[in-house]
């Protein structure tokens, strides 16, 4: 009987774009086109560039492209560099289900690799949809759980996605990429322990799996060994994060349909650049106040409703929710964050610098922001939420989101993903740069090499244009 590693092997070590329906492929490019968006944003801001600093200080064989680097890294370093830069402002995409950040991960990984080895866009964008459904049925296979002990499953589960998509274009057999799985059970990790303070330690997180699964399939390549029962077995993954006992995890029953379902379809877009668990609440309160901006005095009361599960990542510790100590705690209040909305009318990127979380207004607001829990049906599947909010005046306005904007059952066009782009992308590029970079991605599957491709993303080539 194959194991779970046995049966991600062999299945995304055959797969050729041929055998993904045209709707994935599209899907997964704007995914791709989406994360570097993001990614180039954070360097416009400056955040998350401290791995590219620390990569470039390795030194190696310069062969992948880097956001914001004039010159290339190694494929691993790049790798690392590239996902810490598209987290770094968490307005990257999430699949609901399995609580992960999927794009974050697959895209820099399987980038850095196609570089290094000269791949096809068609292999780049088939190694992608393999990481993909494999980042997000390890985590619905055990929905939540990871984040209930403290566990950041974009890091858990990214690392074996990691290694399905850069195994598949380094041309590892199925047995290879077996031992490669194996390995990589003992790079995954990745503890919410940041949030106790703010500290934007997160975005490592699928950095760190992105160069774990570079590494764990080099090991696997020079015959390093790694157990087959890497995820169900005793003291496997599920044991060793949740405490599952052999057969608590039905991670057989999610892999019994690779290749029949695919949870691309279902990786959620964000609209604002903050934890999805806040979007349901900041789509209602959007809904609700129709365009209209508030003064402090204006709002006697906020309350938001959320899953339960939500709780303790954006509404609590009340006291440090209300009134952020960074940008990267901001991120994670809904009080502050649907402050902005209320106030500004916009949570956007430059709603969470330094000037901006210590604006006396919008913190005037977040301090009259309740909340309460609520059973959502259309949770975990999406990120819902409400709002009520009560004026000085004694009126109201409540709207309530089952499913958040962005996920498959309220979607973004494939216009909007395009807009949110380039929007991101304007903060460091110029028009003609950004174009090139979407074109590229979008026809990923029309070029025979994808080296080139990328040029848009370093400084020195972008200030060419």
């Amino acid at each position: 009987m194959r194991t779970a590693a046995e049966t991600i092997a062999l299945w995304s070590a055959r797969l050729t774009l041929d055998d993904v329906p045209p709707e994935v492929v599209e899907h997964a490019k704007l995914h791709m086109l989406d994360v570097l968006g993001c990614g180039l944003a954070a360097h416009g801001t400056g955040v998350g560039g401290e791995g590219r600093a620390a990569m470039a200080e390795l030194g190696g064989e310069p062969t992948a492209t880097v956001i914001g680097l004039g010159e290339q890294l190694p494929g691993p370093n790049a790798a690392f560099a590239n996902a810490m830069l598209c987290h770094g402002l968490d307005f990257d995409d999430t699949h609901s289900d399995s609580v992960s950040h999927v794009s974050t991960v697959i895209a820099p990984a399987a980038l850095a690799a196609a570089e290094t080895l000269g791949a096809s866009g068609r292999d780049v964008l088939a190694a992608v949809v393999a990481g993909n459904e494999v980042v997000c049925r390890i985590g619905m296979a055990a929905s939540g759980e990871f984040h209930r002990r403290g566990f950041h499953p974009t890091a858990i589960c990214g690392v074996f996605g990691g290694v399905a998509s850069v195994a598949r274009l380094s041309d590892l057999d199925a047995p290879a990429t077996t031992r490669a799985l194996g390995i990589a059970g003992s790079f995954a990790g990745g503890l919410f322990a940041y949030l106790a303070d703010g500290t934007p330690t997160k975005p490592m997180h699928p950095a760190w799996a992105a160069h774990g699964a570079h590494l764990a399939v080099a090991l696997a390549r020079h015959g390093a060994a790694g157990p087959r029962s890497v995820l169900e077995g005793k003291f496997g993954l599920y044991h060793a994060f949740l405490g599952a006992e052999e057969g608590d995890i039905d991670i057989a029953g999610q892999l019994s349909d690779l290749g029949t379902r695919w949870e691309t379809l279902r990786i959620a877009y964000k609209a604002f650049p903050v934890c999805h668990f806040m979007h349901g609440s900041l789509g209602a309160a959007a809904e609700g106040a129709g365009g209209r901006t508030f003064a402090p005095d204006e709002i006697a009361d906020v309350v938001v409703t959320v899953p339960a599960a939500g709780v303790s990542l954006v509404l609590e510790p009340a006291g440090a929710k209300i009134a952020p100590r960074s940008e990267y705690e901001g991120k994670f209040s809904l009080q502050y964050s649907i402050a902005s909305l209320l106030v500004r009318g916009h949570v956007a990127v430059s709603d969470f610098t330094d000037e901006a979380i210590a604006d006396r207004d919008v913190l005037a607001v977040a301090r009259r922001v309740r909340y309460a829990t609520r059973e959502y049906p259309s949770y975990p599947q999406a990120f819902p939420g409400g709002a009520r909010v009560r004026l000085a005046d004694g009126t109201a306005f409540e709207a309530d989101f089952p499913y958040q904007k962005g996920g498959p059952e309220n979607p973004l066009s494939s216009d909007e993903v395009r807009a949110k782009y380039r929007e991101n992308a304007a903060l460091v590029l110029s028009d003609e740069a950004a174009e090139r970079l979407e074109e590229s991605i979008l026809a990923l599957d029309e070029l025979d090499d994808v080296r080139g491709a990328l040029w848009p993303l370093t400084l020195r080539k972008a200030a060419a244009v």
